[in-house]
């Protein structure tokens, strides 16, 4: 995967954390390959898999090996049996940790903008996030914007019917925008069905270039710097 990415022009993959069992080979796997970066975090889909101790031993994590930031956290009221209250304890837990440790967030989020946003504003991150995937509205696209977020954009993009999603792409600033692949899953709808791969970044590059009517090499260095520079990747 990582050799056909790199030939299709990825050289930087941030990989998120889901659950505390999986951060060490995570870590592992980023110490030993070139352009992979380190995010951790315990995502609000997995409850069953979190315990107590978790937030400790990311605490702990953060310190010793630094990661980029931490993710995917957030909030998710999509599933009609969701415990939005442990939910809720979970990505505040994580906020004050993000806020103390100076760490930008990955922020997962599904029917919940605006419960995220009004802890995002309890909260202040110093170093803002991304808000990957987003599929808000505009104005809850600018709040967060004014919370010192970026925006993240993948692989539905890429189908016809992504009409919300489209007006998005080409109303927002460029300087606010980072690509996604979201892999292994949300792939492009020339792989729909399919496992998603970052080496299918480009197809979403060039459906945001269509869409903007705009140069794809501006638009990969412009959004590649964004995401360089949110969570100083070197």
């Amino acid at each position: 995967v990582l050799d056909r990415a790199r030939t299709a022009g990825v050289t930087r993959i941030v990989v998120p954390g889901i659950t505390a069992a999986g951060w060490e080979r995570l870590l592992a796997l980023c110490a030993g390959e070139a352009g992979l970066y380190p995010a951790l975090g315990l995502h609000p889909l997995f409850l069953d898999h979190h315990q107590p101790a978790d937030m400790q031993v990311l605490e702990t994590a953060i310190a010793h090996h630094a990661p980029v930031a931490m993710g995917e956290i957030g909030l998710d009221f999509y599933p009609p049996a969701v415990d939005r209250e442990r939910q809720t304890t979970l990505f505040e837990a994580q906020l004050r940790i993000a806020s103390e440790s100076g760490l930008p967030v990955l922020l997962h989020v599904r029917k919940a903008h605006d419960e995220t946003l009004k802890l995002l504003r309890k909260f202040r991150l110093p170093r803002g996030g991304i808000c990957h995937a987003f599929n808000g509205s505009l104005q809850q696209a600018r709040q967060y914007m004014e919370l010192g977020f970026k925006l993240g954009f993948g692989g539905m993009l890429t189908y016809e019917r992504s009409h919300k999603l489209h007006r998005l792409a080409r109303e927002l600033p460029l300087e606010v925008m980072v690509l996604e692949t979201d892999a292994p899953d949300m792939p492009p709808a020339s792989r729909h069905g399919q496992r998603n791969s970052p080496e299918y970044l480009p197809e979403v590059l060039q459906a945001l270039a269509n869409l903007r009517d705009e140069d794809a090499d501006t638009i990969a260095t412009q959004t590649t710097a964004n995401a360089i520079e949110l969570l100083k990747l070197t």
